[in-house]
């Protein structure tokens, strides 16, 4: 099987971000967008995931980690997409349900062709680190956009905000990695009764 690899770069008056991403690789990450707890989550998801990820981002931070999260969003989103192509013989969808001390997240997606994000998550903080807790629904909703994909993220228990959201952000890597690996069984076809997604 080729490796599935997109490269995306982005840039606005707010943001300057060059991503790359590999769907099979091996969890090897470089990541460099200035926010420091931001970083420890995407590295957590390409080493869960077993994705290969390198991001430089850029961005107007000081006025808020608004733009360079959510534009990181919606770049990985895109690299998501392109890397994916026309999504033969992939499985589709996938879920799991990952435990991290005191916090407990659900995370299911479809890569149906169709953005939706349910986000079902509480903080009790502000920030966690430099990076505002709000920001973890914006990022989520991005990806779910830009990538053409339902994402349902549900906080089951927890307690510690850093647990609850690197959680959020290992359980979409695992139910990613799920839902784009490849089932002998769908060799020359989608897996939708349209015939294609």
């Amino acid at each position: 099987m080729s490796e599935r690899k997109a490269e995306i770069v982005r840039k606005t008056g707010e943001t300057d971000i060059k991503l790359m991403l590999n769907l099979d690789g091996k969890g090897d990450a470089q990541i460099d967008t200035g926010i420091g707890f931001f970083d420890h989550m995407l590295n957590s998801f390409a080493r869960h995931g077993f994705f290969d990820l390198d991001v430089k981002a850029s961005g107007d931070i000081m006025v808020d980690c608004h733009h360079t999260i959510e534009d990181t969003g919606i770049v990985l989103g895109q690299a998501i997409a392109k890397a994916i192509g026309d999504k033969e013989g992939i499985e589709r969808f996938g879920s799991f349900m990952l435990p991290m001390d005191d916090a407990l997240v659900l995370c299911a997606i479809d890569l149906s062709g169709r953005p939706y994000l349910s986000f079902d998550m509480n903080f009790t903080t502000d920030r966690v680190g430099y990076m505002d807790t709000e920001m973890v629904k914006e990022f989520f909703y991005a990806v779910s956009y830009s990538a053409g994909m339902n994402i349902h993220l549900k906080q089951i228990s927890g307690e510690n905000n850093h647990h609850i959201i690197e959680a959020a952000f290992k359980a979409f890597a695992k139910a990613l990695d799920i839902a784009t690996g490849k089932n002998e069984r769908l060799e020359g076809k989608v897996l939708s009764t349209k015939g294609s997604l």
